[in-house]
Parts: structure tokens; C-alpha cells; sequence
């Protein structure tokens, strides 16, 4: 009997991962209207899965977030919407990167390391958002304390439940993502 070669596996779990995260991240913004959690899954990334795979998850995230929000909830077809969704998907990116650099900057265990990335990501994607809404409008709202609090909250929720999810499924026995980088060759 011969497997797979370590690539084409690490592969395979990384595209599952990369899917079922996907997923969960598409019934979120159907359940909540718009609400892609993309703090969570950048925190998530950031801690579970190799630097590639999270910025594939966050772009594959964002793009059915997108196709969810035109084709499903109505988003309107006008200038500012199509930019705002690229804002978005930049804060996005962002916020994966600024998770993982957060992340690999600290020894501790697993949940404070996910606490850390997690407030990394909340911070840099907040921060893009505001600057964004400079050109686009919405200042107010990207400021008001009280809607980050209420995003804050509904994203740590959800990254607390992707989490146990995630452990749940590995527990069963589903592959864990690979978390080291690929040697370049």
C-alpha cells in the first residue's frame, strides 16, 4: 500500500480546512446579515494553520461573504457597496497578517496565543476599516464604541466556537491543518 507524499497530504488538509472554515464563515453572514467574522478566522489562522493557508481561508472567506451578500442578502450594485467590499476585504488580509505576526511574537500556550492573535486582528481590522471609511464615509460608525464592542463580542463568540469546533473535529479524527511552513526547495 503506498500514500501520499507529505505535500499532497498536507495539501488536502489544508484545502479541508480552508472549506469547512469557509463554510462556517458563509452560515455566520447568513444567519447574522453581513456579519463575516473575519477577526476569528484571522485569529484562528493565525494559530492553526500555516501562514499561506490563512491568507487562502481570509480570501476565500471574503469572496463568499461577497457572493452571499450580493446574491443572497441584497447588498445593493452601487460604487460605494463594491468598494466597501474591497475595504473590507483589504481590513481582512490585514487582520490575518497582524494575527499572525502577534501570534508568532509570544510563547504562551495555545489560548492566550489565539487571545493575542485575536486582539491583533480586531485591532488592525478596525484600523483599516476606519481608514478606509475616510475616503467612503461611515467615520462615525467605524468609531462608535458601542458597534465595535457589539463586533468585539459576536467575533470572540464566534472564534470561541470555531475553536471548540475545530477541536472537536480533530479530536474525531480529522486531520489537524498543518501548522509548519514548507521547506523551500
Amino acid at each position: 500500500m503506498t500514500s501520499s507524499p507529505p505535500r499532497a497530504a498536507d495539501a488536502r488538509v489544508s484545502t479541508l480546512w480552508i472549506m469547512l472554515l469557509t463554510l462556517a464563515s458563509t452560515v455566520t453572514t447568513l444567519l447574522l446579515a453581513c456579519a463575516t467574522p473575519f477577526t476569528a478566522l484571522a485569529a484562528l489562522a493565525a494559530t492553526q494553520m500555516r501562514a499561506r493557508d490563512g491568507v487562502l481561508l481570509m480570501l476565500a472567506a471574503w469572496a463568499a461573504s461577497q457572493i452571499t451578500g450580493f446574491c443572497w442578502l441584497g447588498y445593493p450594485r452601487d460604487a460605494t457597496t463594491l468598494a466597501w467590499a474591497i475595504a473590507l476585504g483589504s481590513a481582512a488580509l490585514v487582520a490575518t497578517l497582524a494575527a499572525r505576526t502577534a501570534a508568532g511574537a509570544t510563547i504562551a500556550s495555545s489560548p492566550i496565543r489565539l487571545a493575542i492573535a485575536f486582539v491583533a486582528a480586531s485591532l488592525a481590522f478596525k484600523g483599516v476599516v476606519l481608514l478606509w471609511s475616510f475616503a467612503l464615509g461611515g467615520v462615525d460608525i467605524a468609531l462608535s464604541p458601542a458597534i465595535a464592542l457589539r463586533q468585539v463580542g459576536r467575533n470572540a463568540a464566534i472564534l470561541a466556537a470555531l475553536w471548540c469546533a475545530y477541536r472537536l473535529l480533530v479530536a474525531a479524527g480529522v486531520p489537524a491543518a498543518p501548522r509548519r511552513e514548507a521547506a523551500i526547495a
